[in-house]
């Protein structure tokens, strides 16, 4: 897609997966090896979010972030669930951009509900710097992002160990995918950057990355 500024490609399918009774659909993902190979040949669908969360290791040590030095800053997505993408830039001239940011909000909404929350801008500074780090333009593939508390209830209640306060509900929290990169590739470099929590959801096929304190889980 072209990039331009504060431009979306919302347009195709945005009703798939919306449902305003939240039904939640749970039927059985591809299987892992034949779903990555898929996604790397065909953008297909991936499965949904609600994979039990392993108790974090805390890591107490906050290291600096890596240094922002784009004047231009870029993010992109490719939603399984709606079959939606998203490139734009959300931030340019020494400021977020607010269009930009709606636009994001509007892509990693609830896809179960089509509810919309605000997704932090440090969140996107982070996946900024995580694409920086793998050296690669491909989108984010996301399995979930912005969750209502109706969805986060739901899944908290269906699977053992997710967060009844899940930075999912704050916008600050987003679990992805890079199918050309290994999950314990994405994994490591979001470690690195020491910008929040990390955890990897190996069965699953994704990696969960937050911009709460500092810590990792998961193998």
């Amino acid at each position: 897609m072209v990039e331009r500024p504060n431009t979306t490609d919302l347009g195709v399918n945005n009703l798939v997966g919306r449902d305003s009774s939240l039904s939640c659909d749970t039927s059985s993902p591809l299987p892992e090896a034949s779903r990555r190979g898929f996604l790397r040949s065909l953008g297909g669908f991936m499965m949904a979010a609600g994979a039990a969360i392993a108790l974090p290791t805390i890591i107490t040590d906050r290291a600096a972030a890596a240094p922002l030095g784009a004047t231009r800053r870029v993010v992109s997505f490719v939603s399984p669930h709606t079959r939606e993408k998203l490139r734009v830039t959300y931030f340019a001239d020494g400021r977020y951009l607010p269009t930009a940011l709606a636009d994001v909000n509007e892509m990693l909404r609830d896809w179960r509900t089509g509810e919309k929350g605000r997704m932090d801008p440090k969140l996107l500074d982070l996946l900024f710097q995580l694409r920086q780090r793998l050296r690669t333009d491909e989108p984010f593939q996301v399995i979930s992002g912005y969750r209502c508390p109706k969805t986060n209830a739901m899944l908290a209640a269906k699977t053992e160990g997710v967060a009844t306060k899940s930075l999912h509900m704050e916008g600050k929290a987003i679990d992805i995918d890079l199918p050309s990169r290994q999950l314990t590739r994405i994994r490591q470099a979001a470690v690195d950057l020491k910008l929040g929590g990390v955890g990897i959801y190996s069965k699953s096929s994704f990696v969960h990355v937050d911009t709460g304190r500092v810590r990792h889980w998961g193998a």
